[in-house]
């Protein structure tokens, strides 16, 4: 069992920048490959970010690439998104997720955080 709770939303306006965190808790934080998601109003949660279980790799969807960075500190059981150059599209609720496997897809994730509002205002 994993637990994760996500911090670090808000409000800000278009170019801005926020720092997503996600402290894990139970299972080993270092065999989780971990991955953060967004949902928005409407639409369905989407795939984000995501990074290995060493942190060697990482992983971003199009919409993000260059603009966030994910990264892990496994002595601190947490992950980061650090969000630049921000968009009123990136106005969603972030999830982060944990898995054992190296994966990019939505349902083969198998524990998730509560989520975090993120807001973008242009």
């Amino acid at each position: 069992q994993v637990q994760l709770v996500e911090s670090g939303g808000g409000l800000v306006q278009a170019g801005g920048s926020l720092r997503l965190s996600c402290a894990a808790s139970g299972r080993t934080f270092s065999n989780s490959f971990m991955g953060w998601f967004r949902q928005a109003p409407g639409k369905e949660r989407e795939f984000v970010a995501a990074i290995s279980h060493s942190g060697g790799s990482t992983y971003y969807s199009d919409s993000v690439k260059g603009r966030f960075t994910i990264s892990r500190d496994n002595a601190k059981n947490t992950v980061y998104l650090q969000m630049n150059s921000l968009k009123p599209e990136d106005t969603a609720v972030y999830y982060c997720a944990a898995t054992a496997g190296a994966t990019i897809r939505v349902n083969d994730y198998d524990y998730w955080g509560q989520g975090t509002q993120v807001t973008v205002s242009s």
